[in-house]
């Protein structure tokens, strides 16, 4: 039987938000990490977080297929965390994840694990929900026993989300879209230790597909008013009309913030894991609120000051 520290994973968008989280979790686990990363020095916050000879780098595109080749080599475990919106989507989503899962199969790696998303779906109106739901047809055609993960939300210190909506409520007036819209935010952490689970347990979520999501159904306005609770900020809060906002798309933003046509789409449908799919509890992970660790970040926002951040985290934890 291999021993962990002989284990190799090769983590693709392993510099990202979510893949530093993934990273520390494999490296704790004791495996070697091999992070693979368009841009490398995306990547080198990881570093300080393995022991010697335990964390490497190395330049890769998952559109290039000799490069991700490459990049797998020993490995004996795949993550593939490379995710877009724009124009890349395809190349990304399905030939990008096709050329992971059939690298991965060539090197003989027992484990592969696909991040998609909630709303993955061939046949979805949305770009983004079409191309996530053919490349998990293309990594399944390649490698069936891969471990697909669909997060719902996905919220933690260096998120785009959290830390935008608290930005924008230093206005008079916060303008929310999609007010209605459901979603199950998860916390990174949570995740990403499923992730690193998966991976190095393939003898336990190999060939299943996950939905991720954490302990709170929430609107999108129930989200921005957790947000606002964290951070003592008091903005009127305005929901946009659907046909307002769905005009606004055409100009590609919204106050605040980007929005294509594309993402609207998305916003169509809510965005919680479907009923009886297998989540976190499969990996023995207790969900963590936003309200209980959202003060770390989201303090710097507080126009009380830290001391006020400080005592919604007791109330969160008692």
């Amino acid at each position: 039987m291999i021993e962990r520290s002989e284990e190799l994973v090769t983590v693709f968008g392993g510099g990202g938000f979510i893949g530093r989280y993934v990273c520390e979790y494999l490296m704790k686990s004791g495996v070697r990490v091999r992070v693979a990363q368009r841009n490398p020095r995306q990547a080198y916050i990881i570093q300080p977080l393995g022991q010697v000879g335990q964390y490497g780098i190395v330049q890769a595109d998952i559109g290039d297929r000799p490069s991700v080749e490459r990049a797998v080599r020993g490995a004996s475990a795949v993550v593939n965390l490379c995710g877009v919106f724009g124009k890349a989507m395809r190349s990304t989503h399905v030939d990008g994840a096709r050329n992971v899962a059939e690298a991965a199969r060539d090197v003989g790696a027992n484990a592969l694990v696909h991040i998609s998303a909630i709303g993955a779906d061939p046949n979805s109106e949305a770009d983004y929900g079409r191309t996530k739901g053919l490349g998990e047809q293309a990594v399944r055609e390649a490698f069936p026993n891969a471990t697909i993960i669909r997060p719902s939300l996905v919220f933690g210190p260096e998120d785009n989300l959290t830390n935008r909506f608290a930005a924008m409520a230093s206005l008079p007036f916060l303008p929310v879209i999609a007010a209605r819209r459901n979603f199950q935010p998860v916390y990174v952490r949570d995740l990403a230790q499923a992730i690193a689970k998966a991976a190095v347990e393939p003898q336990r979520f190999a060939g299943k597909t996950y939905e991720i999501g954490g302990p709170q159904v929430m609107s999108m306005v129930e989200l921005h008013r957790a947000i606002l609770e964290l951070t003592g900020q008091d903005p009127e809060i305005v929901e946009l009309p659907d046909l307002f906002a769905k005009a606004m798309t055409w100009f590609g933003w919204l106050p605040g913030a980007p929005l294509t046509r594309d993402q609207w789409r998305m916003l169509q449908r809510d965005n919680v894991p479907a009923k009886g799919a297998p989540g976190l509890e499969a990996f023995g992970i207790k969900p963590t609120p936003l309200g209980a660790v959202g003060y770390e970040w989201l303090d710097r926002y507080h126009k009380g000051g830290k001391f006020a951040g400080r005592r919604i985290n007791l109330t969160a934890t008692t």
